[in-house]
């Protein structure tokens, strides 16, 4: 059987690196095509463009040619054998010279700076970005009524909140804010409230109703980001609450418009701007570098954008690490517009000490520090525990917890009786989430999945026999524009007073019943990726941690699975998994941060 991994007419060193398990055939392919067209031979450029081809399709936005030798291989094509075989990385400073002196340099299809290699569409979205973020600050700062200011942050900010009092005034006071901080330190709760304090300022300074706008990478992140605005609205006084009152979250492709006959251009650019004075994006971590460049271009100059999210957490799927690149790059500048929120808020809520053991979980996995992680789940801590796979009573308890919340979702999908009645049902959804760092193998999705749906139908008689049955929870993995769905969104079938079944499915803060024969790109989904969870939370969380070899084990995996939970975390892993988790960060290669600190 052919390995679709292989390049069979590679040869030289793109043959060499692709046995090797360093390339991808698709990374060759792209490499020798180029070659071809810039009429370049030279066998040293083609493995750095087959290498800047794989750092794109691996999230990373350059190739640095320096470094590029020490990333380790993790499964060779031709066999176990060829990790026995040293590769023949090119010299670095010499590599450099033959990349320069390349006709694909000199085409603009490369673009080297120092030691790093961008493809150019990289290389220009990443400049744009640095250039829109200081043309920003450089702007004259907006005008802003003190008396004004100083009356509205005593009205929307208590005692003890400080840090998000300081934040809001900053963003008050500049067109570009950005609002970091891991879960419980309340930036949901500043954001509604420094969009009520920002709309305050433009109805003084213009004299008209402010037009605002939420937005979000996915349908969950947004609609996550729409009811946390309109809880904390609730609590305002009458006056601020009428103005986030109707405010309605969307995707950042639906703010910018989007374009049937383009991926990556918008309705809505440098000429023809967004029209809002405020514009908030939340989950920023997960926004790619290139929808980061949309999203400034689109801006006018006077428009206030507030960017917020955990630096910590997974990047995007698509190339960048923006949100943590902006972090890292503004540290220690005197005009940075970051914002951080350390001071953990969620004790203040209805989690109780459970919400203590959580801040200690996350501020220990973004530290690095693996025994205090260990003590934690080990110890004893309120909802928090650690469970060895290998003990079979003990995952056969875990097993048994999460079918137990998969029936309760069954008994109310088969109890379901007025169809206008669905928030219960979908409200079950968010009781738990399991989560794992792979889709296939035995620590995967597609392996619980199978076993839960088993488990249910042991308890409940509801047989998987059909694509369809009551209590199926699923996923939309695909956007539907005629439907309104968006990849992400999550519901689950129900069984009709007259047996009909229905998809109820959650999207944004509305519910929508729908037939089973109107819907495509769905999938099961008693458990998900790590990554397919970004952007929401449930009260309790499983996370399923791989064997220690994986190369998708790393910090920034279990600190986003963990910190998906409110109240209770359980880790299906060995102690050596979760210190190789610990031990293996993600490493995307980008100029941004470095760019920003020179600027």
């Amino acid at each position: 059987m052919t390995d679709r991994r292989v390049a069979h007419r590679a040869t030289g060193l793109l043959a060499e690196f692709n046995l090797a398990g360093v390339l991808e055939a698709a990374d060759v392919h792209v490499a020798t095509r180029l070659g071809v067209l810039g009429e370049d031979t030279d066998d040293v450029v083609a493995l750095a463009v087959a290498l800047a081809v794989r750092a794109a399709r691996s999230g990373a936005v350059c190739v640095d040619l320096d470094t590029i030798a020490d990333l380790p291989v993790t499964e060779p094509v031709a066999g176990p054998d060829a990790l026995e075989v040293e590769l023949a990385w090119p010299d670095p400073g010499r590599w450099r010279e033959a990349v320069a002196a390349s006709p694909l340099t000199a085409a603009g299809v490369l673009r080297l700076e120092g030691s790093l290699l961008y493809l150019d569409r990289h290389w220009r979205e990443e400049r744009q970005v640095c250039d829109d973020l200081f043309a920003r600050l450089a702007r004259r700062v907006p005008e802003v009524d003190e008396g004004v200011l100083a009356a509205a942050v005593e009205r929307l900010f208590g005692e003890g909140w400080e840090q998000q009092r300081a934040a809001a005034v900053a963003a008050a006071r500049q067109w570009t804010t950005v609002l970091t901080g891991g879960p419980g330190t309340g930036k949901t709760a500043s954001v509604a409230r420094m969009v009520a304090l920002m709309a305050e300022q433009i109805e003084q300074d213009g004299g008209r109703v402010p037009r605002i706008a939420l937005a979000a990478p996915t349908g969950k992140a947004s609609a996550r980001l729409q009811e946390s605005v309109a809880r904390e609205a609730v609590g305002l006084d009458p006056v601020d609450r009428a103005r986030l009152d109707g405010l309605r979250a969307v995707t950042v492709h639906r703010l910018l418009g989007w374009r049937p006959d383009s991926g990556t251009r918008f309705r809505h650019h440098r000429g023809n701007p967004l029209p809002y004075d405020v514009v908030v994006v939340d989950e920023v971590s997960m926004v790619s570098l290139s929808q980061m460049a949309r999203l400034l271009e689109a801006l006018r100059p006077t428009t206030r954008l507030v960017l917020v999210g955990d630096p910590d957490q997974l990047a995007s799927v698509e190339a960048g690490a923006v949100l943590a690149d902006l972090v890292a790059g503004f540290e220690g500048r005197a005009d940075s517009p970051v914002e951080r929120l350390t001071e953990t808020h969620r004790t203040k809520n209805a989690d109780g000490t459970a919400g203590v053991a959580l801040d200690a979980l996350a501020d220990a996995l973004r530290r690095g520090d693996a025994d205090e992680v260990l003590d934690l789940l080990q110890g004893g801590a309120p909802g928090l525990r650690l469970v060895d796979p290998t003990d079979p009573d003990a995952l056969a308890a875990v097993r048994s917890e999460v079918a137990d919340a998969a029936v309760a979702v069954t008994g109310r999908a088969l109890a379901f009786t007025d169809p206008e009645d669905r928030d219960p049902v979908t409200a079950l959804l968010d009781e738990h989430r399991l989560l794992c760092a792979h889709r296939e193998g035995p620590f995967g999705v597609g392996s619980w999945n199978r076993q839960v749906e088993q488990l249910v139908a042991d308890r409940t008689g509801v047989n998987a026999y059909d694509d369809w049955y009551p209590g199926r929870q699923v996923l939309v993995t695909a956007n539907d524009r005629g439907l309104g769905l968006s990849n992400g969104d999550i519901g689950v079938v129900v069984r009709m007073p007259d047996h009909r079944l229905r998809v109820v499915i959650r999207t944004g803060t509305e519910t929508r019943l729908l037939a089973p024969t109107r819907l495509s790109g769905i999938e099961t989904v008693y458990a998900m990726t790590v990554h397919k969870s970004q952007g929401s939370e449930a009260r309790a969380v499983t996370v399923v941690l791989p064997d220690g070899a994986s190369a998708l084990l790393t910090r920034e995996l279990f600190y986003t699975a963990v910190t998906r939970a409110r109240q209770q975390v359980t880790v299906v892993g060995t102690p050596e998994s979760v210190r190789a988790a610990i031990g293996l960060r993600v490493q995307r290669a980008s100029g941004l941060a470095r760019r920003i600190a020179s600027a």
